[in-house]
This record gives C-alpha cells, sequence and structure tokens, in this order.
C-alpha cells in the first residue's frame, strides 16, 4: 500500500508541474552561458578552417606525385590498364579539391 501512495504521489499533476517548472527555470538560466560557449567554439572551429584546407590541399598535391608516378611506371611497362589508372588518381585529386573548397564555402 504505501508503494502505489508514493507512485500516486509522483505522478500528481501538480508535481509533476512543478518538476516542469523547475526544470525551465533551470534551463533558461543555463542559455545564457551556453550561447558564449557556442560562439566561441563557432570561432575557435571557423579559425581552423584556413589551415585544415591547406592541408587538404597539400594531401592531394601528395596523392596527385604518387598518382603521377604510379601512372608513369604502368604507362612505361606497356601496362593496358593504364588510362583507368590515370582517370581514377586523377579523380581522387579532383575530389580531394573540390571537397575543401566546398566544405570551406559551405562553414564561413
Amino acid at each position: 500500500m504505501k508503494i502505489t501512495n508514493k507512485i500516486k504521489r509522483v505522478f500528481n499533476p501538480r508535481v509533476l508541474s512543478a518538476l516542469f517548472a523547475v526544470a525551465s527555470v533551470a534551463q533558461c538560466f543555463a542559455a545564457g552561458n551556453g550561447m558564449a560557449g557556442i560562439n566561441e567554439a563557432t570561432s575557435m572551429i571557423s579559425s581552423y578552417f584556413d589551415p585544415g584546407t591547406k592541408l587538404i590541399y597539400a594531401i592531394g598535391a601528395v596523392v596527385g606525385l604518387i598518382g603521377g608516378v604510379k601512372v608513369y611506371g604502368k604507362f612505361s611497362s606497356g601496362d593496358p590498364d593504364t588510362s583507368k589508372t590515370a582517370a581514377s588518381w586523377f579523380g581522387a585529386c579532383i575530389f580531394l579539391i573540390v571537397a575543401a573548397t566546398i566544405l570551406r564555402s559551405f562553414f564561413l
């Protein structure tokens, strides 16, 4: 009997509305400091985009050089699969450059 009375008291509409009001007030007080933190995080992330974009361009250059050497090696040996290899390496380099540019323009 005691357990059912406690359950009834917890699920009482007055108790639930009081808990909701307390939670709402706590959330309102937390929103002021939260917005400052979100703005600071946004400015920090935005400051990393220029170095990140340059890093992706550098990775694209290295991938392009490696791909050029591999394609040249296949071409020199007379491999019939040279055009497929060249297209895949070229596509990878283009993807890196386009992805970096789109991410930068999308987030900044």
